[in-house]
Order: structure tokens, then sequence, then C-alpha cells
């Protein structure tokens, strides 16, 4: 994902930044502790195709 797109997105929830995971498939929002899924290079920015974060991932 490119660096420049990742420092204006934010969470469409609570407005605060995003962090890229790990193997880079997800946007975690860690105040709300929401996933974001990536499909295709494109961040999928939606409640409903967000996942809820793990005690581990939040913790991360």
């Amino acid at each position: 994902m490119d660096p420049k797109l990742l420092d204006i997105l934010a969470c469409p929830l609570c407005k605060s930044a995003l962090q890229l995971n790990a193997d880079k498939t997800e946007l975690w929002c860690k105040a709300d502790g929401l996933a974001f899924p990536i499909r295709d290079d494109i961040p999928v920015m939606l409640e409903t195709e967000a996942r809820t974060l793990s005690n581990d991932e939040r913790l991360d």
C-alpha cells in the first residue's frame, strides 16, 4: 500500500489513524478495535466489512 495513502486514511467511525498490519492485508483501528480488509490493493472502509480485532492484536 502506498505510504501517502496510508497517511491520509482515517477510521470511518472515530477518525483516528490506521495501522497497516504485518502481512499488509488489513488496516487496523486500535481505538475501535476493528480491522478493515484490503482487497486488490484497495482498502474497504466499511464497518460492515470490518472484523473485530482479537485482544492480542489490540495489544500489538
